[in-house]
């Protein structure tokens, strides 16, 4: 029974990420809901299945077999399956939960790692003031002002914005800001080099490890 239990797990966690990269919206909503009707913990659906899916058709998108209109339906059916398995996620009940401003940089539209990010972290307890996308550096600061946010994250998918993060934290020191918060960046364009480079505090390439990065940088 355990073994079929978990081959049967691993069928619908395929089934998840191939919803996703085939942008088959229908198959990665029943995906999902099989995936909560067997009781799969729904962040290792999201990050075994429907971010694997992702992952697949970022790698057909660098080989050109896939262009941005197929990128958006993979993005579509992802969404579809994200609402489905995030209305089962339970945020722990933390005392005195740590406020983090999150947001994509002015210049880039692109938030489905920003809005995953958001996800995962709401799920370990922090408290998340979202911004949305294509952010002034004002807001950024703005925002850490008005929340009292010991992290702030920020993301870019696209090289030309990268230096808006530079911004953000050149004016969190003109502010006098930068020894109160945390910063974090990632990004598809975004390297750890990058991140050091312009005196970020931390970097993650995906959620996952975004979590685990946010979760040091407040001990």
């Amino acid at each position: 029974m355990g073994v079929y239990r978990l081959a049967t797990d691993k069928a619908i966690l395929n089934l998840l990420a191939a919803g996703v990269r085939d942008m088959d919206e229908a198959l990665t909503i029943k995906a999902a809901r099989e995936a909560l009707a067997n009781n799969i913990d729904p962040l290792k659906a999201i990050n075994e299945g429907l971010l694997e899916g992702m992952r697949a058709a970022g790698r057909l998108y660098e080989e050109g077999e896939y262009f941005v209109p197929e990128l958006l339906l993979c993005s579509d059916a992802m969404y579809a399956g994200l609402n489905i398995l995030s209305s089962r996620i339970t945020p722990q009940n933390t005392p005195n939960q740590v406020a983090a401003v999150i947001g994509v940089v002015e210049g880039d539209i692109h938030d489905i790692g920003k809005n995953l990010v958001k996800l995962m972290l709401e799920a370990a307890g922090f408290k998340i003031y979202d911004l949305g996308r294509d952010v002034p550096p004002g807001d950024f600061v703005a925002g850490v002002k008005e929340t009292g946010a010991r992290i702030l994250c920020m993301s870019t998918l696209m090289s030309t914005t990268m230096d808006r993060m530079a911004d953000v934290i050149n004016l969190l020191r003109e502010e006098g800001l930068r020894g109160n918060v945390a910063v974090l960046v990632g990004g598809g364009a975004v390297s750890r080099a990058f991140a050091d480079s312009i005196g970020a505090d931390g970097y993650a390439d995906d959620a996952i490890e975004a979590v685990r990065v946010v979760k040091g940088l407040v001990r």
